[in-house]
């Protein structure tokens, strides 16, 4: 190490974090389980650079977003721009491989996006999207599929008690556009009533009547749009969602629920773990989108589901079980040995089994076994002249701290099994 090294402050930006391999290990088997799952439901990887034309990104979510976005001008003298979502350059691959992806092309993104916002509890700078979307169909069944792999999904992460609560945005607009005025549009209202999951009614009247309306229809309002049923759109998705295996008990209506954002068109939905704050993520559908971000007129629906949150429910409830991906260590009797220990080590990985060589043939056994012992390896292979001489290795099980000697072809059929 330098020592200029040594005299820097050695931290990483804030809002940005380093993973160790426990974490790491955590993360990519949650991220490889989702993967299978999106698989299994037919959707396809997508991946866009981390750099775009910020020309691009700029001006598609709005002025107080556009502050969020890393933009800058690179060596080449060009304005560029760190991705901010995954849906703006979607519309572009959309726009520009039309010929090639074809109707009903669905998709699955699974990448860092950067935003230059104010770092909290759990609010990062750099963070993971994990998103899925249908393109090309308007039919209920599209609807359907996106509420059933983000089911699954927590089904297979061991996360049953899932709730998907879920409305219509043509409800939400219907029933609340007679109380929309020429200076309170209905989506002004709407992102009122989106409230109504961490405020009392009381609030939300509150802030209706600062927005402009009476107290009366205020109160008006909100009786209405809580007394209402799902709509037959919602019904026909509902009745398909269950067909494809999502039980009635973890689908749960609430007609105020609006997902804020305005670009929704019709069902929206949000994942929802009982017992735990916020949700887990949601999404909805969005046939007017694509065109307006500058991509083809494309009918859409999808989900961003939240990856850390999800993490973190699981980690709080134990389930995810990370173990260590190598198999056995190899040690190195001594430094004379080292050769034979070389030998064993492309042995075991020519036959796939996942192989550390110890790093420094001067440590003695014990010392290697504590090191095996601390990187949780469940066994260890020891070549001592005695092995040699007979053409065997000593196979150590270093959870019982049994061992036995034998020949390497009947250690690696034991390492298999």
């Amino acid at each position: 190490m330098t020592s200029t090294m040594q005299k820097q402050n050695l931290q990483t930006l804030k809002g940005f974090r380093d993973f160790l391999p426990p974490e790491k290990r955590a993360r990519d088997l949650v991220m490889a389980k989702i993967k299978t799952t999106f698989e299994r439901f037919g959707f396809e990887p997508l991946e866009t650079p981390t750099l775009e034309y910020a020309e691009l990104l700029l001006g598609k979510y709005g002025a107080e977003a556009d502050k969020l976005v890393y933009s800058f001008e690179d060596r080449g003298g060009r304005q560029v721009a760190l991705r901010y979502d995954q849906t703006v350059p979607t519309a572009r691959v959309l726009s520009q491989y039309q010929n090639e992806l074809g109707k009903g092309f669905r998709r699955y993104q699974i990448q860092p996006v950067f935003r230059a916002e104010k770092p909290q509890k759990g609010r990062y700078r750099e963070l993971i999207q994990c998103d899925a979307d249908i393109f090309g169909s308007t039919a209920s069944i599209a609807d359907a599929e996106i509420l059933a792999v983000y089911y699954f999904i927590y089904r297979d992460l061991g996360l049953t008690d899932l709730v998907i609560e879920f409305n219509d945005r043509e409800i939400l607009i219907s029933n609340l556009m007679p109380y929309a005025t020429q200076d309170l549009t209905v989506f002004s209202i709407i992102q009122s009533i989106d409230k109504l999951d961490k405020q009392t009614v009381e609030e939300v009247a509150t802030e209706l009547v600062a927005k402009g309306l009476s107290a009366i229809n205020a109160n008006k309002a909100l009786t209405s749009i809580q007394q209402v049923n799902p709509s037959p759109n919602l019904v026909n998705i509902l009745n398909v969602a269950q067909e494809l295996g999502i039980p009635q008990e973890n689908l749960k209506f609430n007609p105020t629920l609006a997902r804020g954002l305005d670009y929704y068109t019709g069902m929206i939905f949000e994942g929802k773990i009982p017992g735990e704050s916020g949700s887990v993520g949601g999404g909805g559908r969005y046939d007017k989108l694509i065109e307006s971000l500058g991509g083809p007129n494309i009918p859409a629906v999808g989900f961003g589901l939240g990856f850390d949150r999800t993490v973190e429910v699981l980690e709080s409830r134990n389930l995810i079980s990370v173990i260590t991906l190598t198999q056995v260590l190899v040690t190195i009797f001594s430094p004379d040995l080292q050769g034979e220990s070389l030998k064993v080590a492309q042995s075991l990985r020519s036959a796939g089994i996942n192989t550390e060589l110890y790093p420094d043939p001067s440590d003695k056994l014990d010392k290697q076994f504590k090191y095996a012992d601390k990187k949780s390896i469940p066994y260890a292979i020891v070549i001592g002249q005695d092995e040699v001489d007979k053409n065997v290795v000593t196979l150590k099980n270093l959870v019982t701290h049994e061992q036995t000697t034998l020949l390497i072809s009947e250690a690696i059929s034991n390492l298999k099994i």
